[in-house]
Order: structure tokens, then sequence, then C-alpha cells
């Protein structure tokens, strides 16, 4: 059984911009073929716009609201919404409020699989 608290996770910045806590990642644990991360941004702040080549990806909004642009559709986010981020799909979310948000990633997220224009 593998159980990781998220205070025991250092955050870092991904290639984004964001903050991120890996809960449950190769780095962490003996994943093979997903990623669970906490991702965080001020209000103001926006991720670059990117997208991931190999990964599918999730975002679940926990705490605030933001606005989410994939592929050039711009729509509000807020507390329980779930996005499906296609692999190839250019994304950018950008924090209304202090903005909390679980990235799920299969394959698991690498920084390799992240390219921005």
């Amino acid at each position: 059984m593998e159980i990781r608290n998220r205070d025991h996770q250092s955050p870092f910045v991904t290639v984004d911009g964001s903050t991120i806590r890996s809960l449950l990642d190769k780095s962490n644990a003996p994943v093979v073929n997903q990623s669970l991360a906490e991702a965080t941004l001020a209000p103001g702040q926006k991720t670059e716009r990117h997208y991931h080549q190999v990964s599918e990806e999730f975002y679940y909004i926990l705490e605030g609201r933001g606005i989410m642009e994939m592929d050039g559709e711009r729509r509000p986010v807020g507390i329980g919404d779930a996005i499906l981020i296609p692999r190839g799909a250019w994304h950018q979310i950008e924090a209304m409020d202090d903005l909390k948000f679980l990235c799920c990633c299969s394959p698991a997220y690498q920084h390799t699989d992240t390219y921005t224009g």
C-alpha cells in the first residue's frame, strides 16, 4: 500500500510556471502509468500556454476560480469542475482567486513532455 501526505511533498515550479506538489508519481512511489499532483496559482497568475505530446491530463478544481483556455476556447472554471485536456491540446489556466487544483496525467507527467510556444 502506498500513501503519501501532501505536507511531506516539497513544492516545485514546473515548466508551465505553476507551483506543484507531486502527490503520487515516479519520483515518490512505484507508479507506472499515471501521476497525481496538486497545483497552485496566485490571483492573476497563469500558466504558460503549453501542450503535452504524450500525456492526457485532467485538472480538478479544489479551491478558487479561474479561466481555462484550450485550443483558443476560454471558459470560467471553479470548485468541483473537472477538465479533460487531450494530448496535443494547447492549454493555459489563469487564476481569478487563489487557485488550487489537482493535475492527473497518463502516462505520468514528465518535464520533457511539456512544450511551450
